[in-house]
């Protein structure tokens, strides 16, 4: 009898060792929202951890897709989008930004924008390519890296005068002949930073530099504060050709549920894109296309009404954590404020993963920890171990809930 070669370690593996899904001992573990929400649930602690919305987004936007499905748009739509909701995405880029899409061949509607950095990562990189991303980052990048069998490389952001900033030397040396793709996440998580224009301009370089394509995660764009502006890097001189630009209408509208993203870019990149999404999911949300085509039309106000009451939001977060005794990064956009919890950090409590596993019996709230959003045992793991990360993508009342839990807490260490 002939002996079989010894099997490769099953992906899904690689997925969880990317994504820390395997304990120190070798077991599996719920991802950490899974584990915080969780903690939250059977605690009753307010959950500031998960980033979902309390509230679902604009009554009109939901009724249109109602009507939908009493109309009867409830079977496969068209793989790459209906068409309305390709013009719908072109528009708005053009409105916002001034980019110029052809709705026929430069825009893909996906199952959020998860298939959507998903695919094209699938498509563009494989074993011995790399894959460049921010540090710390959303653990859907890793995950896609991993499926793709390529090499996850990472530039990490400091904190910098009040806030986080990209380490650019740190990515001259990262991004190299063997880099096929640089993912940017801005507005970012979980940190809240918005690339400016130096930060973004030497990315774009050093893309050019390595003939590289750069993957947007943009899906933030419009939730933003103190009066920071979104730039894609797409507009920036020589990217249009190399960028693929990813967004989705679950932050923007609210509706996280529906999973309605989309993909932009260059014809060649959107048919690379769309020959991986086809087999993901082929095509979905059907009734919620439509609706989301108007949304995009007619729901400026919408948006800035969910902008105004998150940043006010944001401001009782920021104070109830600096009353709390904590440091705080204030965040240039999207639901997250992240604060070094080093005043709270014991013998018991090492680091904000121990803190936030402790958190909801200590003090009835959730958080999640930002070492969770980077590769185990980095440098920047180290370097940010103390920090965890509070949405206030919740109702105010939550919001002061915790915040009165905090400060109680932190009266009673001292």
């Amino acid at each position: 009898m002939t002996s079989r070669p010894p099997l490769p370690a099953p992906r899904w593996r690689e997925v969880a060792r990317a994504t820390g899904l395997i304990a120190p001992d070798g077991s599996t573990r719920p991802t950490i929202f899974t584990e915080m929400s969780a903690l939250a649930r059977r605690t009753g602690a307010a959950n500031l951890g998960q980033g979902f919305p309390d509230a679902d987004g604009p009554e009109w936007v939901r009724e249109v897709a109602a009507q939908a499905i009493r109309d009867g748009i409830n079977q496969y739509p068209p793989g790459q989008g209906i068409p309305a909701l390709r013009r719908a995405i072109a528009a708005h880029r053009q409105r916002h930004y001034g980019i110029v899409l052809d709705p026929e061949t430069e825009v893909v509607v996906t199952a959020g924008a998860t298939e959507a950095i998903t695919a094209a990562v699938l498509a563009l990189a494989g074993p011995g390519d790399e894959v460049a991303t921010i540090e710390p980052f959303y653990d859907s990048h890793a995950a896609a890296i991993a499926l793709a069998g390529a090499t996850h490389t990472t530039v990490p952001l400091v904190p910098d005068d009040g806030g986080f900033a990209l380490d650019l030397a740190a990515l001259d040396a990262v991004v190299g002949e063997r880099t096929r793709v640089i993912i940017v996440n801005t507005p970012h998580n979980p940190t809240g930073a918005v690339l400016g224009r130096r930060e973004l301009e030497a990315i774009a370089d050093a893309a050019r530099r390595v003939d590289a394509i750069v993957v947007t995660d943009e899906v933030y764009e419009h939730l933003l504060y103190g009066g920071e502006r979104h730039t894609p890097i797409s507009t920036l001189p020589g990217m249009a050709e190399r960028t693929i630009s990813i967004s989705s209408a679950g932050k923007t509208f609210s509706l996280t549920g529906w999973k309605i993203g989309w993909a932009t870019g260059p014809a060649a990149l959107m048919e690379a894109l769309l020959a991986v999404k086809q087999f993901l999911t082929f095509s979905g949300g059907a009734p919620f296309q439509p609706a989301i085509a108007r949304a995009l039309a007619e729901g400026d106000a919408d948006v800035e009404a969910l902008r105004r009451s998150l940043e006010h939001r944001r401001g009782l977060l920021l104070d109830g954590l600096r009353a709390a005794g904590l440091t705080v990064v204030e965040p240039g956009g999207t639901y997250f404020v992240c604060a070094d919890a080093s005043p709270w950090l014991t013998a018991e409590m090492p680091d904000g993963a121990a803190l936030a596993r402790a958190l909801p019996e200590l003090a009835g709230v959730a958080c999640v920890p930002v070492s969770a959003f980077c590769l185990q045992g980095s440098p920047t793991a180290t370097a940010l171990a103390p920090w965890v990360r509070f949405t206030f993508v919740k109702d105010e009342e939550t919001i002061r809930t915790a915040m009165a839990r905090l400060r109680e807490f932190a009266a009673g260490r001292g």
